[in-house]
């Protein structure tokens, strides 16, 4: 279904993204734009979860919808981690290292279901926690500066960032080692 709540959920996130970026580019005080991207990067990261509850609760899930929430999620992911290197808080290699782990994670799970194997990629706990990792840490790049007065959100989410980073390369070798078998039995 193209348009139930779920879905439309999902499409809001997606809509989202370019008000997310664009924030960075219109003139404004620094911090309320950091404040102002932060609040909407968690409040749409929250519609994920809102998504899929709403899809299982009302019996409203659906194939689109199943292809569409990681679409959206990757799509929000990719452009927070470009438009912080862009501001300069994160450095270009981690977010070539979680966006270059998402498109071939992606293409491998096509590839799986292409051979009709997708049930030996799919999502693990790993890639849970990183999801989690990642989804905490931009927005304490993109708030940068002290929360509460006390927490150095840039310290955190730099830390966390690159825990993600790391996470990322485990998940991705955790799904490759298990398309493996797969892999070699279809290239025979």
């Amino acid at each position: 279904m193209f348009f139930n709540l779920p879905t439309l959920l999902t499409w809001a996130r997606i809509v989202a993204i370019p008000l997310i970026v664009g924030i960075f580019y219109v003139d404004g005080h620094e911090p309320t734009k950091n404040l102002v991207a932060t609040v909407l990067f968690i409040v749409v990261a929250l519609t994920d979860w809102a998504d899929g509850y709403l899809a299982r609760k009302l019996n409203q899930t659906s194939s689109f919808g199943a292809f569409l929430d990681p679409v959206a999620d990757k799509f929000l992911v990719c452009a927070s981690l470009l438009i912080l290197v862009q501001l300069g808080r994160l450095e270009a290699l981690v977010a070539l290292v979680i966006i270059g782990r998402e498109i071939a994670i992606s293409a491998l799970r096509e590839w799986m279901a292409q051979i009709g194997a997708s049930r030996s990629v799919a999502v693990h706990m790993l890639g849970k926690v990183k999801t989690v990792v990642q989804m905490v840490a931009i927005p304490f790049l993109l708030f940068h500066g002290k929360l509460f007065g006390l927490i150095d959100t840039h310290l955190w989410g730099t830390v966390l960032i690159y825990a993600a980073a790391v996470l990322t390369i485990w998940s991705m070798v955790y799904y490759l080692k298990k398309a493996l078998p797969e892999i070699r039995a279809k290239a025979r």
